[in-house]
């Protein structure tokens, strides 16, 4: 069988062969191994799968958040290097590929747009984005006015179209056709080519220009604030309240109030200090004032906020200052950052009810004050536990 056969199987699960073309290669590969397992379709796919699994893991971190820029120069060789994560920079500048369903964004359901990883031009708007079946990201079109650059690709023996960023040449995908409607266009990317911009992130980060869509589509209006936006793009039914607390990293955190019965939507950010836009390496120092926190959008008819915290004093130790078990900096402190008076009221109760319990021995250092701007943090970090089952967690709901 020809060589080339084995090198193009593991571009099957991207989308960047065309079907008919992947049914011909499992084809040629059933009748060439004599081997009794791999004339079975779902065996040979699987054995595609944990051999395209082996190329890499996506970590896919979020470029700076300066970047909506029309004179945009590439930066070097090197430069990228120390920018972009291996993953991120094979993609993006040596054509590569990630593996299918454990990229961050094949699944991501937010409302808001994908820019470039490497320049921070805008490409697509979740807005188009549909669920293809493939384990990417794919769209119907990019954003409107947005031009992406179209090369024919004869790799692997066949012809392809590349789709690339007009500013940073990155190489994002292929596209195909054989999409839904209205386009009936199949943009298949790669997430380690994308950073997400939240929606309600996008007019703090320079992309404003692009939210009449959104507004629209009655999920964000003129001049809401972040927390508003993302109370309102969550449900628009009902009475909802929204809660910051922090208590350590905000994996843990979140994974347990993501079960709590009332909790709606959760986020994963950073709030508190005087940075802004900061990323997860920026926090990490210590020297941004930020807090690892969870944002929570609940049903007051279903779980007060009273009851929200009785949780959170369960979830974490609040007697340790600026430390969560091995963590250890102002940012993993226990903090509630209550968004109005009521809320403030209700905080400083039950912190007293539970300093005056005994159900720690030493005195509770939560901090209470106002909520200030919540940052999202980076995509990646949002559900982990959910993207990476097993993963680090300090945190448990103590009796």
């Amino acid at each position: 069988m020809p060589a080339w056969v084995w090198r193009v199987l593991p571009d099957c699960l991207i989308g960047g062969v065309p079907l008919q073309t992947c049914w011909l290669l499992v084809a040629l590969v059933a009748r060439s191994v004599k081997f009794a397992f791999v004339r079975s379709w779902s065996k040979v796919l699987g054995w595609m799968a944990v051999a395209a699994l082996q190329f890499a893991t996506v970590t896919a971190t979020a470029a700076p958040a300066t970047q909506v820029m029309t004179n945009f120069n590439k930066p070097p060789e090197t430069e990228l290097k120390k920018k972009l994560d291996p993953l991120q920079y094979a993609v993006t500048q040596q054509c590569g590929t990630e593996p299918p369903f454990r990229n961050a964004y094949w699944d991501n359901k937010k409302p808001g747009i994908y820019v470039d990883v490497v320049s921070g031009e805008p490409l697509f708007s979740s807005l188009d984005k549909f669920d293809s079946g493939s384990g990417w990201p794919s769209f119907t079109r990019p954003l409107p006015g947005i031009k992406i650059v179209e090369k024919e690709d004869l790799s692997h023996g066949m012809k392809r179209v590349e789709v690339r960023s007009e500013k940073a040449d990155s190489h994002l995908g292929h596209v195909f056709p054989d999409g839904p409607a209205p386009t009936g266009l199949r943009y298949c990317i790669n997430s380690a080519a994308l950073r997400f911009i939240p929606l309600e992130r996008m007019e703090a980060e320079g992309y404003g220009e692009w939210l009449e869509p959104f507004i629209k589509a009655g999920l964000y209006k003129k001049g809401q604030t972040n927390a508003s936006a993302k109370e309102e793009s969550s449900t628009k039914a009902g009475r909802r309240e929204l809660a910051t607390l922090a208590g350590g990293c905000f994996w843990g955190m979140e994974e347990i109030l993501r079960k709590i019965p009332g909790v709606l939507d959760t986020t994963v950010g950073y709030t508190g200090g005087k940075t802004p836009n900061p990323t997860y390496k920026d926090v990490c120092t210590g020297k941004t004032g930020h807090a690892e926190a969870v944002q929570i959008v609940f049903d007051p008819g279903k779980l007060s906020y009273e009851q929200l915290l009785g949780y959170f004093f369960r979830m974490h130790d609040p007697t340790t200052l600026n430390r969560q078990h091995n963590d250890v900096g102002t940012q993993y402190r226990s903090a509630i950052f209550y968004h109005n008076e009521e809320q403030r009221q209700i905080a400083e109760k039950v912190k007293a009810q539970v300093d005056k319990s005994g159900k720690w021995k030493k005195p509770i250092v939560t901090e209470i004050t106002a909520a200030s701007e919540f940052y999202p943090a980076e995509e990646y970090h949002q559900d982990y536990l959910q993207k990476n089952p097993g993963g680090y967690n300090c945190h448990f709901l103590r009796d």
